[in-house]
């Protein structure tokens, strides 16, 4: 508490900026206790409240208003990410951006209490072509009231504020061991994939540029197995290459060509999708290989993309 307290009449402004844009933009930075102690020297006359709620506000704004470009720039990578932990990655895409399209708006206003949510909304809203007039409408709401309420609780209750930041400084290394025994969880997590996935790495592989001599030679046809990837308007595929929904391969009646080579491809780690399907297919007595490296080996050797066709995209709801 005393470092803290001896570092605000210098560095006060720019310690409580630097602590809101670090932990808006998903760093762990405690940006709630930077600003109970903003309030707390307020309350003493170390600083101006209207200047520190300012710029912490500004810089607030200034990061989510990054994240929502990135997301207007990037199309649907957040859920595309986060979609990746779901048992059922396909429907978990066009689920999540219509619940966001209902809430969130109103989950704009409240985000910021809500460690992860902070950093996700503004990205998704940017995805989903919120005007940026609106967001900043509902982002500005939201970020004056979790900078206000962490301000004034330091405001006004200043002569505790020892007390409060010993509190966070004992949830602060009780959360070091939670993230301790998570990261062991995760290890464990990534041993119990690779056993799991071990049988999949018995399917046959083929390199781009093989597959793209083929393919050229009229003598294979190549399949998108992506979970992701039909979500946006820019989204680009190989060249010549058919969709099909690894998802749905128990409802589906397709029919694979017997005098030409089958080749599946993916963007997944480890070409998790592509071996999965393959596997099934393999089961099904269909000849098949995975393209070693998905479509990043593929853009990566330069070879021959084109749009994902209209008619294949999947609309998901828009603010627009």
């Amino acid at each position: 508490m005393d470092s803290w307290l001896a570092l605000i009449p210098q560095h006060g402004y720019s310690i409580l900026c630097a602590a809101a844009f670090l932990e808006a933009i998903g760093l762990p930075i405690p940006a709630a206790i930077a600003l109970m102690i903003a309030g707390g020297a307020a309350a003493g006359g170390l600083l101006s409240p209207f200047r520190a709620m300012g710029s912490a506000l500004l810089a607030v704004m200034l990061a989510d208003s990054l994240l929502f470009f990135l997301g207007r720039n990037t199309g649907w990578w957040v859920l595309g990410l986060l979609c990746r932990l779901s048992l059922n990655p396909e429907s978990c895409i066009p689920r999540s951006a219509e619940a966001f399209h209902r809430r969130g708006r109103l989950l704009l206003v409240f985000a910021k209490f809500v460690p992860g949510i902070n950093t996700m909304a503004p990205p998704v809203a940017g995805s989903m072509n919120m005007r940026f007039s609106q967001f900043a409408r509902f982002d500005f709401v939201g970020a004056l009231l979790y900078v206000g309420v962490y301000f004034c609780v330091g405001l006004l209750f200043s002569g505790a504020l020892g007390f409060i930041t010993r509190g966070y400084q004992m949830f602060g290394n009780a959360l070091v061991w939670l993230a301790a025994v998570a990261v062991a969880g995760y290890l464990v997590f990534q041993a119990w994939v690779w056993i799991k996935a071990s049988p999949l790495r018995s399917v046959p592989f083929a390199s781009a540029a093989d597959v793209a001599g083929l393919l050229a030679a009229g003598r294979a046809v190549v399949y998108d197995v992506r979970s992701h990837g039909y979500y946006d308007s820019n989204a680009t595929r190989i060249r010549g290459s058919r969709r099909l929904d690894p998802n749905a391969l128990g409802q589906s009646n397709d029919e694979f060509p017997a005098d030409q080579s089958v080749f599946l491809y993916c963007t997944c780690v480890r070409e998790a999708t592509s071996a999965r399907v393959a596997q099934i297919l393999l089961k099904r007595g269909v000849h098949c290989a995975v393209i070693k490296g998905g479509l990043r080996a593929w853009r990566k050797a330069g070879l021959p993309l084109e749009p994902v066709p209209a008619n294949e995209m999947a609309a998901l709801p828009s603010f627009d």
